[in-house]
C-alpha cells in the first residue's frame, strides 16, 4: 500500500502541486490548491471488513483482532490522504473509537463505561473510517465502508457461589444406607462458563455419617439409628470453577424416622406429685403404636412399685396402738416393739429407723419384754401381728430365726409359744399345759409361702383360736399346710422369758444366753388376749396412703375391664379397641392420701400383652418404665401458746377439783408459702392436722405422790377417744386427733396439793407431736404459784381490816422509819420532821390507792379465768387475823417494834385526816404493810408474790 502512495509523487509533481513558482503571485496558488485537492480526494478509506475484540469487564481496553487500521489512496496527499476519525453506529453503546494518528491510520477502540458481562457478555456493532476530506475543515471528506466489529466481554471471577435454598429438611429411616438423602444446588452469577459453573461441594461439618458429591447429592455413610441421634444437622459449602467458595454455607437437617415399632408413644418418664395435690394422671396422652397390625385384645398392667418406701409403700407412721384406734381395733393390744421411752426401754439397743419405727435385726440382738408386760397364761384366744421384711436364710439347712420366742428363764428350755422363720416357712408353735387329758394337741403350725423370703413388707396376723390358727398375710387367708402334735407341757414354778429377735436359752447351758436370731425387719409386733379382730379392722391395718387410681370410671367406655389388687398398687385392664384402651391408660392416676407423703420416688411399669386374629401372640410391645417423683411436704410448725404465769390461793390447791394448769393454752399450726410476685418472701399459712400426742413434763423435781399429783377425769379423754398415761415425771396423752381435741383435753389437766404452805411455786412443760415424732411443737412452760393467806390483828384498832387481793405487794417506806428516828433522836425539829413525812406518807397513799385499784382489776380478770375453770374464789372474806407484833417478833428487836409502832400510829392519823372515800383503801394498804413489816424469820406465812408484771 505505500507503494501505490509514492506512485502519485510524480504525478503530483507535475501538476505543480509542490512549485513555490508561478504567476500573479500567492493567491493564484491557493486556488489551484485547493483545486487540485477536490481533484486528488477521490478515494475513500479502506478498513476491514470485520473485527474480532475482547474486553475484560470492569476495564476500558478492547484487544481487536486485526488492530483498527484505515488507509487512504489519497495519501499522501494532505486531508485527502489522512484519517480523521471512526464512527460506530449503534444506539447507547458502550464503546468508543478514537484516531491515535491521521497519517497512519492508527485507531484504538475503548469503552465509555464500566463493562458488566453479567447484563452483556458480547456486542456487535458497526464501525466506518472518515478520511480528512479536501482541508483543514474536513469538507467534501470520504468514509470507508461499513465494518462489523464483534467484541467479548471477559469474565471476572468477582460474585460466590449462593444456594437456591437457605436450609433443606429431609426425613429418612434408621437402618438404612440411601444413594441419594437429598441434593442441594448452588449458583453463580458469574457471566462465564468458568465462573458460573458450581464444580464442588464439601460438608463443612465434621464427624458426621454424611458424604456429598460434585452434583450435591448427599448419602449417609453407615446406618443411622433412632435411639442413637433423632436429628443431624450439618452445614454444606460450594465451590464454583475458579474455587471460589460459597459466601455463606447452607443447613441440611436430617430427621431419623424409626423403624415402625410397636410401643407406648407420647408419655413422660417422670411425673412430679406435690402433696395434697389428690389424684394426678400418669400418663395423660399416651397411645399405643401398632404399625397397622390387626389386633383383636389389648392387656394392659400398670403396677406402682413402692416396696422400697417405708413397710412397702406409704402408710401413716403413728404408733401402733393409735393406728389400731383409728382403724376400729378392739382394746387390750400390747405393743412388743414400742418407741423406746423411760417406760418401754426394752428397745433402746435395737437398730432403728426412728422415722417409720422399723426395727432391723442383723442376727446378733434381741430384746427382753419386762415380766408384766404381757400375761404369763394366754388364753385359747390372741392375736399376734406384725409387719415383716425377711430375705433367704444362708446355708443349705438354716437354723431357726426366732421372732417371738416364750421360754424358760432357768434351769430349763422349754419353749411355751414361738413364732420363727425356718427355711423360707413360717412356723408358730403353741406348747399347752399339762392340765387336761395326757393326749397329743397341736403344736406346731407350718405355712410355705414365697413372700417369707423375697425381702419385701407383708403384714401378718397370726391368729389363735386353739386349736385352730390362721394366718392373714396382707389381707388374704391362708390354711397350714402342716400340723404336728405334741405333749402337753408339765406344769413346773419355773418363770418364763418373753423374747424378741431371738430365743432366751436359760438351761442346758452353762451361762443364759440368747440363741436363733432373727435375720430382717419387723415393725409393730403386737399381742392382743381374745378374739381377733374383723377383716375390716386387718385390711384397715395393712392398707396403703398411696396408690393406682381412676379419675374416672364412667369415662373408660364400654368393653374394658379393670381389676385392682387389695394395695391398688397394680391394675389390670383389658380391651379388644386400641382407642377405648388409649382412653383408659389415659385415666390411670397417682393419688397419695397422707397430709404429709413420704417424699422420693415411685417407680413405674407399664406392661402390655397384645393377641391378633387367629394368633397367640402377634407383637411384642416393650414395658413403660417411669417413676411418680413425691415432692417434699412443707413442713408446719406447730405453736402452743397461752398463759406462761399464774397464781392462785393455797385453798385452790388443796381443793378436789384442784388448779387448771392450762386454761387459756392453744395449739397452732402453720406452714410457710412463697408469695407468687416475690417468690423469697413467705407468708404464714394457718394449717389444720392431727396431733399424736401432748406430754406435760413436771420441773424441778418429780412430783411427790404423798402430797400433789397431775389429774384428769377418764370421761374427757374417752368421749375424745384419747388416751393418757400418769407417773410422777408427768403426764402423757397420746391418740390420733384433731389438735381443738388436744385443746379440749388440756383445758381439763388439774394440779392439787395437799400440802401448799411449804409451796410457793411449781413448773410444768408441755410438748406435742405429730406423726410420732416427725414434727413436734415448740416447749411451752407454765408456772402455778400459791397465793398464802396472811391472817393479821392489830391491838390499837378495834375493827378489823379487810385485806385487798394477797397477791399485791406491800409498799414499804424505809423514809417513814427514819423520818420516826430522828424525830425521836432530835425533839427540836420533831413538828418539822412529822410534817414532812405526813406529806410523804400521803403521796405513798395515794399512790397505794392507784395500785390497789389496778391490781383489783388484774385480781378480777383472774377471779373470772378461775370461775371458768369452776374454782370459786371469794375475796370478801379474807380478813386480818394475825398479829404481826406478835407472831414475828424477835429477840433482840424491841426498838424495832416500837418504831413501828410509833409509825402505824402517824399512818392511823394520816389516815384519818384524809376523805371518807379513801378510807378503806388507805387502811387495807396500812393492814398490807404491817403485815409485811412484821416479817421476821418465819417465811411460811410470808406473802409471796412476784409483781414485776403488775402494771403501775
Amino acid at each position: 500500500m505505500l507503494t501505490g502512495r509514492l506512485c502519485w509523487v510524480p504525478l503530483l509533481l507535475a501538476l505543480g502541486v509542490g512549485s513555490g513558482s508561478g504567476g500573479g503571485g500567492g493567491g493564484g496558488g491557493s486556488r489551484q490548491r485547493r483545486l487540485l485537492a477536490a481533484k486528488v480526494n477521490k478515494h475513500k478509506p479502506w478498513i476491514e471488513t470485520s473485527y474480532h475484540g475482547v474486553i475484560t469487564e470492569n476495564n476500558d481496553t478492547v484487544i481487536l483482532d486485526p488492530p483498527l487500521v484505515a488507509l487512504d489512496k489519497d495519501a499522501p496527499v494532505p486531508f485527502a490522504g489522512e484519517i480523521c476519525a471512526f464512527k460506530i453506529h449503534g444506539q447507547e453503546l458502550p464503546f468508543e473509537a478514537v484516531v491515535l494518528n491521521k497519517t497512519s491510520g492508527e485507531g484504538r477502540l475503548r469503552a465509555k463505561s464500566p463493562i458488566d458481562c453479567e447484563l452483556q457478555k458480547e456486542y456487535t456493532f458497526i464501525i466506518q473510517a472518515y478520511d480528512c476530506g479536501a482541508g483543514p475543515r474536513e469538507t467534501a471528506w470520504k468514509k470507508s465502508h461499513k465494518a462489523v466489529v464483534h467484541i467479548q466481554v471477559k469474565d471476572v471471577n468477582e460474585f460466590a457461589p449462593a444456594f437456591k435454598e437457605p436450609a433443606y429438611r429431609a426425613v429418612v429411616t434408621e437402618g438404612k444406607i440411601y444413594d441419594s438423602i437429598l441434593q442441594v444446588e448452588a449458583v453463580d452469577e458469574d457471566c462465564s462458563p468458568q465462573y458460573s459453573q458450581i464444580c464442588n461441594y464439601e460438608i463443612a461439618t465434621t464427624d458426621v455419617p454424611f458424604a456429598i458429591d460434585r452434583n450435591g447429592n448427599i448419602r449417609n455413610t453407615e446406618k443411622l439409628s433412632y435411639d442413637k441421634q433423632h436429628q443431624y444437622e450439618i452445614l454444606v459449602t460450594a465451590y464454583d470453577c475458579g474455587q471460589k467458595p460459597a459466601a455463606q454455607d447452607t443447613l441440611v437437617q436430617v430427621d431419623v424416622k424409626p423403624v415402625c415399632k410397636p410401643g407406648w408413644q407420647d408419655w413422660t418418664k417422670r411425673i412430679e406429685y406435690q402433696p395434697g395435690s389428690g389424684s394426678v394422671p400418669l400418663f395423660p396422652d399416651i397411645h399405643l403404636e401398632t404399625c397397622d397390625g390387626a389386633v383383636s385384645s389389648i392387656q394392659i398392667t400398670t403396677e406402682l412399685q413402692t416396696n422400697y418406701i417405708g413397710k412397702g409403700c406409704d402408710r401413716e407412721t403413728y404408733s401402733e396402738k393409735s393406728l389400731q384406734k383409728l382403724c376400729g381395733a378392739s382394746s387390750g393390744i400390747i405393743d412388743l416393739l414400742p418407741s423406746p421411752s423411760a417406760a418401754t426401754n426394752w428397745t433402746a439397743g435395737l437398730l432403728v429407723d426412728s422415722s417409720e419405727m422399723i426395727f432391723k435385726f442383723d442376727g446378733r440382738q434381741g430384746a427382753k419384754i419386762p415380766d408384766g408386760v404381757v400375761p404369763k397364761n394366754l388364753t385359747d384366744q390372741f392375736t399376734i401381728t406384725m409387719w415383716m421384711k425377711h430375705g433367704p436364710s444362708p446355708g443349705v439347712r438354716a437354723e431357726k430365726e426366732t421372732i417371738l420366742c416364750n421360754s424358760d428363764k432357768t434351769e430349763m428350755n422349754r419353749h411355751h409359744y414361738a413364732l420363727y422363720v425356718h427355711n423360707c416357712r413360717l412356723v408358730f408353735l403353741l406348747r399347752k399345759d399339762f392340765d387336761q387329758a395326757d393326749t397329743f394337741r397341736p403344736a406346731e403350725f407350718h405355712w410355705k409361702l414365697d413372700q417369707i423370703c423375697d425381702k419385701e413388707w407383708h403384714y401378718y396376723v397370726i391368729n389363735v383360736e386353739f386349736p385352730v390358727v390362721t394366718l392373714y398375710m396382707d389381707g388374704a387367708t391362708y390354711e397350714p399346710y402342716l400340723v404336728t402334735n405334741d405333749w402337753p407341757i408339765h406344769p413346773s414354778h419355773i418363770a418364763m422369758q418373753l423374747t424378741v429377735g431371738a430365743c432366751w436359752q436359760g438351761g442346758e447351758v452353762t451361762k443364759p444366753r440368747f440363741a436363733q436370731f432373727f435375720h430382717g425387719s419387723l415393725a409393730s409386733l403386737t399381742i392382743r388376749p381374745g378374739k381377733m379382730d374383723s377383716q375390716k379392722v386387718i385390711s384397715c391395718l395393712q392398707a396403703c396412703k398411696e396408690g393406682l387410681d381412676i379419675n374416672s370410671l364412667e369415662s373408660l367406655g364400654q368393653g374394658i375391664k379393670y381389676h385392682f389388687n387389695p394395695s391398688q398398687s397394680v391394675l389390670v385392664m383389658e380391651g379388644d379397641d386400641i382407642g377405648n384402651i388409649n382412653h383408659a391408660l389415659q385415666k390411670v392416676s397417682y393419688i397419695n392420701s397422707r397430709q404429709f407423703p413420704t417424699a422420693g420416688v415411685r417407680r413405674l411399669k407399664v406392661s402390655s400383652k397384645v393377641q391378633c386374629f387367629g394368633e397367640d401372640v402377634c407383637i411384642s410391645i416393650p414395658d413403660v418404665d417411669a417413676y411418680v417423683m413425691v415432692l417434699q411436704a412443707i413442713e408446719p410448725q406447730i405453736t402452743l401458746r397461752g398463759t406462761d404465769r399464774f397464781w392462785r390461793p393455797a385453798a385452790q390447791f388443796e381443793s378436789a377439783r384442784g388448779v387448771i394448769l392450762f386454761p387459756d393454752i392453744r395449739i397452732m399450726s402453720t406452714i410457710a408459702k412463697a408469695e407468687a410476685p416475690a417468690p423469697r418472701s413467705a407468708v404464714l399459712e394457718e394449717m389444720l392436722h392431727n396431733l399424736d400426742f401432748c406430754d406435760i413434763l413436771v420441773l424441778g423435781g418429780d412430783l411427790d405422790p404423798r402430797q400433789e399429783c397431775l389429774e384428769l377425769n377418764h370421761s374427757e379423754l374417752h368421749q375424745r377417744h384419747l388416751d393418757a398415761t400418769n407417773s410422777t415425771a408427768g403426764y402423757s396423752i397420746y391418740g390420733v386427733g384433731s389438735m381443738s381435741r388436744y385443746e379440749q383435753v388440756l383445758h381439763h389437766i388439774r394440779y392439787r396439793n395437799w400440802r401448799p404452805a411449804a409451796l410457793e411455786a411449781r413448773r410444768f412443760r408441755i410438748k406435742c407431736s405429730e406423726l410420732n415424732g416427725r414434727y413436734t411443737s415448740n416447749e411451752f412452760n407454765v408456772e402455778v404459784g400459791v397465793l398464802h393467806e396472811v391472817r393479821v390483828s392489830d391491838k390499837e384498832h378495834v375493827s378489823h381490816l379487810i385485806v385487798q387481793p394477797p397477791f399485791l405487794q406491800s409498799v414499804h417506806h424505809p423514809e417513814s422509819q427514819s423520818s420516826i428516828q430522828r424525830s425521836s433522836v432530835v425533839p427540836s425539829i420533831a413538828t418539822v420532821v412529822i410534817i414532812i413525812s405526813v406529806c410523804m406518807l400521803v403521796f405513798v397513799v395515794a399512790m397505794g390507792v392507784y395500785r390497789v385499784r389496778i391490781a383489783h382489776q388484774h385480781f378480777t380478770q383472774e377471779a373470772e379465768a378461775a370461775k371458768e375453770a369452776e374454782m370459786d374464789w371469794d375475796d370478801s372474806a379474807l380478813t386480818i387475823t394475825v398479829n404481826p407484833m406478835e407472831k414475828h417478833r424477835a429477840p433482840g428487836h424491841g426498838d424495832e417494834e416500837t418504831e413501828e409502832e410509833e409509825e402505824e400510829e402517824v399512818e392511823e392519823d394520816v389516815s384519818s385526816g384524809s376523805s371518807d372515800s379513801d378510807d378503806s383503801d388507805e387502811e387495807e394498804e396500812e393492814g398490807v404493810g404491817r403485815g409485811r413489816r412484821g416479817q421476821g424469820g418465819a417465811r411460811q406465812a410470808q406473802l409471796e408474790w412476784d409483781d414485776s408484771t403488775l402494771p403501775y
